[in-house]
């Protein structure tokens, strides 16, 4: 998977810019990362990134795609902003699939049990992480897709909540039908909704335990089976109901916790491989920032060693986006993943400083308070960043409001390069808009 691509802004760049690096934030606020330059560096470095225009700096979006919200098409004006413009994030459909049929292997595999009341019908409740999200409808369409309760709607599975559906007359949704050792089972969604809270930000693992709560209650022992877009939602449901219950929960991510907790009943998840996501994030900026062709240290070793393979990560050039590949996380192999901020061992390599120096990234996480993200993604990146030399200021947002964040980018001129983690997918504009001025 080898990409040539020509970088000549960033080859001009590499001429002129110089900067310090390491880090450490987890905080909401402003962050930046230590480092180990002297002042004179420091100085000479934001000399450097002013000399280049905003607009031309390198630019990452990640883990949050910018798209229409409403029909999933790509922003292609954000996605080629400039000519060092690229999203990283994760295959959403190959991971939908494979969460969908993580959940249907479970079902097959464990069916003398599962059926709690012997009514014949595997329920299951869903908890969407926000409607709008390309990587939440996804999932929705992959769990449906997997135990045949999907219905299309102009040649796509609709993703919609769909309430309370414990007749199945719901329109979203239909009644699927498994076929195990002889015997049909009805598969039902019992209820879903987007787990939204009242401030209105989404992936809200809060009103994910409102939720689990009111449907125990009303649905009692129909509930077979709960699944939720992502661990963050899926382990407070977890915890709060269907542990004490036996009842499986899947989720997606690969937190640590969830991770953790399928050695005490959790039922799976997801690994994204935030290791490789991380990594590609601030490699691409590296890359950019260096002048060299931006396979490096990704598809082609760098000159410390560090490459990647093809069962890892995926490029699609026409969408200028880096994707990580997804592993199905079981009993059968949770303790391979038990440590989800550790470094993925064929990047590991530390770059010389002298042939790849310092540099400086404006990096944002749209929600401080995202369980994934704070816990998992912003630990990794603080890890690759050291390796990458690459001194990077991390702000956290508070998933409810773009100008929470973009309140806080008003010195561009300051940094080499810049990582954005939108709170929604259709807002790239707001931040083009400030480096365009």
């Amino acid at each position: 998977m080898k990409k040539a691509l020509a970088l000549t802004v960033a080859a001009a760049m590499a001429l002129s810019l110089a900067a310090c690096g390491s880090s450490d934030s987890s905080s909401a606020a402003s962050t930046t990362s230590t480092g180990t330059a002297d002042t004179a560096s420091e100085s000479a470095d934001t000399t450097a990134a002013a000399e280049v225009a905003n607009k031309d700096k390198p630019l990452v979006w990640f883990n949050r795609q910018p798209s229409n919200s409403s029909t999933g098409e790509l922003d292609m004006t954000a996605l080629t902003f400039n000519d060092n413009t690229y999203y990283v994030g994760f295959d959403a459909n190959q991971g939908a699939e494979l969460q969908g049929q993580m959940v249907k292997d479970y079902i097959e595999k464990n069916i003398d049990t599962i059926d709690r009341n012997q009514d014949g019908i595997i329920g299951y409740v869903l908890a969407i992480g926000d409607i709008g999200h390309n990587d939440s409808i996804a999932r929705t369409r992959g769990v449906r897709a997997a135990l045949g309760t999907a219905v299309e709607v102009d040649g796509a599975i609709n993703s919609e909540p769909v309430g309370t559906n414990t007749d199945g007359t719901a329109t979203a949704v239909q009644d699927g039908t498994l076929e195990i050792n002889g015997k049909s089972y009805i598969v039902r969604e019992l209820a879903s909704q987007e787990m939204k809270n009242s401030a209105g930000a989404t992936w809200d693992a809060a009103t994910a335990g409102n939720a689990i709560s009111t449907w125990s209650a009303s649905f009692g022992d129909s509930i077979d089976v709960v699944v939720s877009n992502n661990d963050g939602m899926g382990m407070l449901m977890f915890n709060s109901w269907s542990k004490a219950e036996g009842v499986p929960t899947f989720g997606y991510d690969a937190n640590a916790d969830a991770v953790a907790a399928i050695a005490e009943g959790y039922g799976g998840t997801i690994s994204q491989h935030a290791d490789v996501q991380a990594y590609l994030t601030l490699r691409v900026i590296r890359n950019a920032l260096d002048g060299v062709d931006i396979d490096t240290g990704i598809g082609t070793p760098d000159d410390a060693g560090n490459v990647l393979t093809d069962d890892v990560y995926k490029y699609n050039a026409d969408e200028r986006s880096y994707y990580a590949l997804n592993v199905a996380v079981t009993a059968d192999n949770y303790q391979d993943f038990t440590d989800s901020t550790k470094v993925y061992a064929p990047v590991s390599n530390q770059l010389d400083a002298t042939a790849h120096p310092t540099k400086t990234v404006w990096l944002d996480i749209y929600n401080a308070a995202d369980n994934f993200l704070s816990a998992t993604y912003q630990p990794l990146l603080q890890n690759y960043d050291d390796l990458l030399n690459l001194k990077v200021d991390y702000i956290g947002g508070d998933g409810q409001t773009e100008a929470n964040i973009t309140n806080r980018l008003s010195n561009p001129s300051q940094y080499d390069a810049f990582a954005i983690n939108m709170v929604k997918t259709d807002n790239a504009a707001s931040y083009t808009a400030l480096l365009s001025q």
